[in-house]
């Protein structure tokens, strides 16, 4: 029995109590001629996941419904008949209260969010084949309590700039529950006010902005399940904004995820949504970083001519790349970064001069703290496969420096991946810098 998290994002919506629901239940009933007893203790229950008996949830979609002068279904308050089939592409409106329930389950802590698996195989793609085909929203406006103005949307773009670059410092496991807490505060009122079509369209836009970044977090904190749910309600929120480009981006970010799952043929199918789908929406930066992707995943599935392809288009298009042209949310397409991303499909390949030329390329140039760790690990690992131990000592002892105070388990991962081939290697220089990685490794998150 799973708790009912939609059915306590309304009441928390409507600002109801648990004693007030029961009381005007006993209210509602009454005036259908039934002898009803509710307490809170009876609405705690239904929280926890058992189902109301009888006449009931449909009073509970009367009551709540009333109080936010909207009308609701037995699945909008999660009481919905069981294995009952749903329609193919969820409506605007729904999706809203599914995404903001799952924001305020998340920052419960609500260990059957928390902890769920990704998805794989249909459940997977079924977000991504949504967002490429018909139907579009024809029409996003809502009638709400809050009136939505291009302020709340300014200050949601500035929300998404600033958790980005906190994330850049301090790593996802510092980040996320912040930026959880910012969608609960102010993006879920927002996402309920009231707002014409144009108005809600860049709300949309700015909110998908925000949860991607929520996503990004949940990643980097080893959450995948949660992850992916939140990489779809981004993907979601991109279609109703009308912006290919976002969703393009998006799915970037489910294509990273799918590598790091090893699920190769997934990745590249879904850069090839995003590719095809998107246009002339998409932008140098996206395009070189699809491209890079999919060049690392077919040369993880054997297949070199295509991995070669993709390179050539991905350094095509970084060569077009113009920073003041770009979108805020394609940043993370730094200089350098299509070269660590060649250098690890070229390791794949077996070509370590390539690689080892594409990682020091990627070193050689400016980029945030993060990203330098990343490219400094992979010029450790190829500079270890060459035989270059002084190179491969140096590189690593910078990367955990680099790497200190940053709660990330993706770059933990990274640490222990060079500490291991460090290891492996033999040599008293080598087994220094494995003990240097050894003691930030003990830090805990």
């Amino acid at each position: 029995m799973e708790p009912n998290t939609l059915l306590d994002s309304v009441l928390d919506e409507a600002g109801i109590s648990h004693a007030g629901l029961a009381a005007h239940i006993n209210e509602a009933g009454r005036a259908r001629g039934m002898k009803l007893r509710y307490e809170h203790t009876a609405v705690a229950r239904w929280l926890k996941g058992q189902r109301p008996r009888g006449q009931v949830p449909d009073l509970i979609c009367e009551v709540l419904g009333e109080r936010l002068h909207r009308a609701l279904t037995l699945d909008d308050i999660g009481l919905g008949t069981p294995g009952s089939p749903r329609a193919p592409a969820t409506p605007l409106s729904g999706f809203v209260e599914r995404a903001t329930a799952l924001w305020r389950s998340d920052e419960q802590q609500r260990p059957h969010v928390v902890a769920a698996p990704a998805v794989t195989g249909t459940p997977a793609v079924i977000p991504v084949w949504e967002w490429e085909n018909p139907p579009e929203d024809s029409d996003v406006s809502r009638r709400g309590l809050t009136r939505v103005s291009m302020s709340d949307i300014d200050m949601l773009r500035a929300a998404r700039a600033h958790y980005e670059q906190m994330y850049r410092k301090a790593g996802g496991v510092a980040t996320r529950a912040r930026v959880v807490g910012f969608l609960n505060a102010e993006a879920a009122p927002l996402l309920r006010g009231s707002y014409p079509d144009a108005t809600g369209r860049q709300l949309h836009r700015a909110t998908g902005g925000l949860v991607a970044i929520a996503g990004i977090c949940a990643y980097d904190s080893d959450a995948h399940g949660l992850a992916q749910r939140y990489f779809h309600q981004a993907l979601r929120l991109a279609k109703a904004s009308g912006d290919r480009g976002l969703g393009a981006y998006v799915i970037a970010l489910l294509v990273n995820q799918s590598l790091f799952m090893k699920e190769h043929r997934q990745a590249v199918a879904f850069a090839e949504s995003a590719l095809r789908a998107s246009g002339s929406d998409i932008t140098p930066a996206l395009a070189s970083d699809l491209y890079a992707m999919q060049a690392k995943a077919y040369a993880r599935l054997g297949d070199g001519a295509g991995a070669l392809a993709c390179i050539r288009r991905a350094e095509t298009a970084a060569d077009r790349i113009r920073p003041g042209q770009e979108p805020d949310e394609t940043g993370y397409v730094q200089p350098g970064l299509v070269n660590v991303q060649v250098a690890e499909a070229l390791l794949s390949l077996g070509d370590l001069g390539g690689a080892r030329e594409n990682a020091a390329a990627a070193v050689g140039t400016p980029a945030h703290d993060r990203g330098r760790v990343h490219r400094l690990a992979m010029l450790t690992h190829i500079a270890l496969r060459q035989g270059d131990a002084d190179r491969a000592v140096a590189t690593a002892v910078e990367m955990t420096e680099r790497a200190r105070g940053m709660e990330s388990r993706r770059l933990r991962d990274r640490l222990r991946a060079v500490r291991e081939h460090l290891a492996e290697s033999g040599s008293a220089a080598t087994a220094e810098a494995a003990e240097l990685i050894d003691g930030a490794l003990r830090v805990p998150l």
